[in-house]
């Protein structure tokens, strides 16, 4: 891909939370995670893992299980039981709602260890920042296929939901959710200015 096309991509890549019902081909969804599986990683330990979910019982089930921990938590700050029903509801739609669900996980299990707690952080920080660059290759791809994506950080908040849910292994750290589909919807956004974020020497 030329410089021209890529800056493109950047640019025009927008979180997209409503899809057409046309549902994502598994080989667009392959696409993405290939795209995702190439990203750079410390010491190449690629501590990304992937769980995809196209079935919409197994979405619809996930969605109800994270949106309980959702709602005890609203519910211990205190919110009124409204505002605590419609921010649930509407985090079960646009997880239940989406086509396909790409489920980004950490996995430390090939990492170094380390006997102290400072270099022990730093390798964990290492593999957090090596799933990002994961995510981030797989958004600048499902741009380029013509797909929506929307990020969403709330299996953070849910680890043991979303690994009991899908009964993964004990080592998969979840970390985002991405719904997937066709776009059926139009957003723009904007940034602040680099100067403002950047310091010349």
């Amino acid at each position: 891909m030329n410089q021209i096309g890529l800056s493109g991509i950047m640019h025009s890549r927008r979180s997209i939370r409503r899809y057409l019902a046309q549902p994502v081909p598994q080989a667009a969804l392959e696409r993405l995670l290939e795209a995702a599986r190439w990203a750079p990683s410390a010491h190449n330990r690629q501590p990304w893992r992937f769980a995809v979910i196209t079935d919409p019982v197994r979405r619809a089930s996930l969605a109800r299980a994270m949106g309980e921990r959702f709602r005890a938590d609203l519910r211990a700050d205190g919110l009124a039981e409204e505002q605590v029903e419609r921010q649930v509801t509407r985090s079960y739609q646009r997880i239940s709602g989406a086509p396909a669900l790409v489920l980004l996980f950490l996995s430390m299990a090939d990492m170094d260890r380390y006997p102290d707690a400072r270099r022990q952080n730093a390798e964990r920080i290492m593999a957090t920042q090596s799933v990002a660059l994961a995510a981030q290759n797989l958004l600048l791809a499902a741009e380029a296929e013509g797909l929506g994506v929307c990020w969403m950080c709330a299996p953070l908040f849910c680890p043991d939901v979303v690994r009991e849910e899908l009964s993964l292994p004990e080592d998969w750290e979840a970390q985002a959710l991405f719904t997937v589909g066709y776009p059926a919807e139009q957003r723009t956004s904007s940034r602040e200015p680099l100067n403002t974020r950047t310091i010349w020497y």
